[in-house]
């Protein structure tokens, strides 16, 4: 994260931006056995707010929002993708 925004700071100046997406827990297939164990369900449940782990896509919009136009003033930031666990 800090690295994100020193180059954010120091490469704003050249009118480039740099962001971060801090993916939460998702499914892979090297992931799959571990979260579908009881513990990673107990904390899916007690520790997201939306009480899952994420699935395949889900990163795509921020991906997508953060290398489209609409995000050209965005600049030093982090975008949590993690149904809601950094907030808890």
């Amino acid at each position: 994260m800090n690295l994100t925004r020193a180059l954010a700071a120091e490469w704003g100046k050249y009118g480039i931006t740099v962001n971060a997406i801090c993916p939460g827990y998702f499914y892979t297939p090297l992931t799959k056995e571990t979260l579908d164990s009881e513990f990673f369900q107990k904390n899916a449940q007690t520790m997201i707010p939306l009480e899952r782990y994420g699935q395949e896509g889900e990163l795509d919009t921020a991906a997508i929002f953060l290398a489209s136009p609409a995000s050209t003033y965005v600049t030093g930031d982090i975008v949590p993708v993690d149904g809601g666990y950094t907030c808890m």
